[in-house]
């Protein structure tokens, strides 16, 4: 399985080195939980005093979007990690217990 695209931006901020690499590796195990992670962005930025995050994944015709916000940098991308792996096996678990589902139902019509 080919490694998905990673990319992280700063918006209005300095690139820090160990910011990007402590999400580079938070990104990577985020792609070993997934299956088929093809692509993923982040994007911080500064917001009144704090920092925001928003991110996009997709993975296997499945794309989710996910945005936080915390005042350490390093949380904040935590976090919209956090919530889009969350969301990814949200939708990863619809598609496979909705095939389910709906074949139990037309196995009872028989």
């Amino acid at each position: 399985m080919p490694d998905p695209s990673v990319v992280i931006r700063f918006k209005d901020l300095h690139n820090d080195p160990t910011v990007r690499e402590h999400l580079e590796k938070r990104c990577a195990r985020l792609a070993s939980r997934v299956n088929d992670l093809t692509r993923l962005e982040l994007t911080l930025t500064p917001n009144a005093g704090e920092f925001a995050a928003s991110g996009q994944a997709a993975a296997r015709g499945i794309s989710v979007a996910a945005h936080a916000a915390a005042e350490d940098i390093h949380l904040v991308g935590e976090r919209v990690l956090d919530k889009l792996e969350r969301e990814l096996r949200r939708e990863h678990d619809k598609r496979i217990y909705g095939r389910r589902r709906t074949a139990q139902k037309a196995r009872r019509i028989r």
